[in-house]
């Protein structure tokens, strides 16, 4: 067993602070003569297959008060959180056994990029250098001498923020991350195909020709076709800052790769005593602890956000439509600069890194670090997922 994790997992830690308190759904691969995903609801007694009821996680989100369709989903008990749980990190995995998956399914997973200050600053100090570390960190006192203050509390789009965007131009400094930072525009891109998100206790992928990367944690939106907020879950937008930073082109290479998407532990349900409110103060705090003995802390606070999550659901649907909804990563503050080696090298994964990446609300979500091909391959799409349901005869109500 990899040592990065412990053998026995804290469900304290699992569960948001107030325990089982909120409505927390969860997809689970249910092994058998059918075996197959299964919607699940997390309650005290145990984890509940409510399958029979809701096929996929996308038509339980679709019902008019997802929370109470699933309180009111007898289900079937599977067995305890804590079995569940245990058996879902993926080194001491019994596949005969339950374990977690990510919490979408049908859900096109997006993701908002440069919706932080900080990482606003980051991006424009990697485009500087080419996606060079080192030549990174010698542009990074120029750019915060220049925009890092004026970017405090500016509002995307504002006179203020087209006043800054004039002064830069003027110095040479204009970039595509500045016209999405704050500009009237966001940035949103596909982060990764239906179905391929990793969960809770899976490899998480980096590429093996990059030498910069880093993890990106964040807050997730679980939104319906009706561009409804309906619940909110965790995720790690794994990044390939070299890739990244020779040409914001590159995009897609440096985001979606084979399990560079984590989600979940689960997606915890909007209701009377959880909400946006509660979303947009969320403080979201990240380790990662390496086979090395390095340690890498950070936090993201929703609180700083210079885009309100509506109006980034509002950015993202508003010339689209998503049948059968979406997950939105809303971005993240967090940049680590912290050397792990030499001098100027600043931070990147090394395989066998251990991420926990946790909110007061939203629970904990932890994987371990791989290269992309030595995770296991995404070989579980829509026409696998629609047969197997249609095998186990779930397909009576409809997706």
């Amino acid at each position: 067993m990899n040592p990065s994790f412990p053998s026995s997992v804290s469900l304290e830690r699992f569960l948001p602070s107030d325990g089982y308190a909120g409505t927390l759904v969860a997809r689970i691969w249910q092994p058998g003569v059918h075996a197959g995903p299964s919607v699940v609801v997390i309650r005290e007694d145990g984890v509940h297959d409510i399958s029979g009821t809701f096929a996929t996680m996308s038509s339980l989100l679709e019902t008019e008060s997802p929370a109470d369709s699933a309180r009111a989903a007898a289900g079937v008990k599977v067995a305890s959180l804590a079995e569940i749980v245990a058996n879902s990190i993926v080194a001491q995995r019994d596949t005969s056994k339950p374990f977690l998956l990510a919490p979408c399914d049908l859900q096109v997973v997006k993701a908002s990029g440069v919706t932080f200050a900080e990482s606003l600053v980051e991006r424009l100090i990697e485009e500087h250098g080419a996606g060079d570390p080192v030549l990174s960190a010698r542009f990074r006192d120029q750019v915060l001498s220049v925009v890092g203050a004026k970017l405090e509390g500016l509002k995307p789009g504002s006179d203020e923020a087209m006043k800054l965007k004039a002064l830069l131009v003027e110095k040479g400094m204009w970039s595509q991350y500045l016209e999405v930072g704050i500009g009237p525009d966001a940035e949103v891109f596909t982060k990764a195909p239906v179905l391929a998100a990793v969960g809770y206790g899976d490899h998480v992928g980096i590429r093996e020709d990059s030498v910069w990367n880093n993890p990106e944690p964040e807050v997730v939106l679980a939104v319906n076709s009706r561009a409804r907020i309906v619940g909110a879950t965790l995720g790690n937008d794994v990044n390939h800052r070299d890739i990244e930073g020779r040409s914001a082109l590159l995009l897609g290479k440096a985001k979606d790769n084979n399990a560079t998407c984590s989600i979940g532990p689960f997606i915890r349900l909007f209701d009377a005593h959880y909400g946006l409110d509660q979303v947009r103060q969320e403080q979201v705090r990240m380790t990662v602890t390496g086979l090395d003995g390095f340690v890498l802390e950070g936090s993201s606070s929703l609180e700083k956000i210079s885009r309100d999550p509506l109006e980034l659901v509002a950015q993202t649907m508003g010339s689209h439509q998503y049948p059968d909804g979406m997950l939105l990563f809303l971005g993240t503050m967090f940049a680590p600069t912290q050397n792990r080696g030499p001098e100027g090298k600043g931070f990147t994964h090394h395989v066998g890194d251990r991420v926990s990446i946790r909110a007061k609300w939203l629970g904990e979500l932890v994987n371990e670090v791989r290269h992309c091909n030595d995770a296991a391959p995404w070989t579980f799409g829509v026409r696998a997922l629609v047969n197997n349901l249609a095998a186990r005869g779930l397909l009576r109500h409809g997706l």
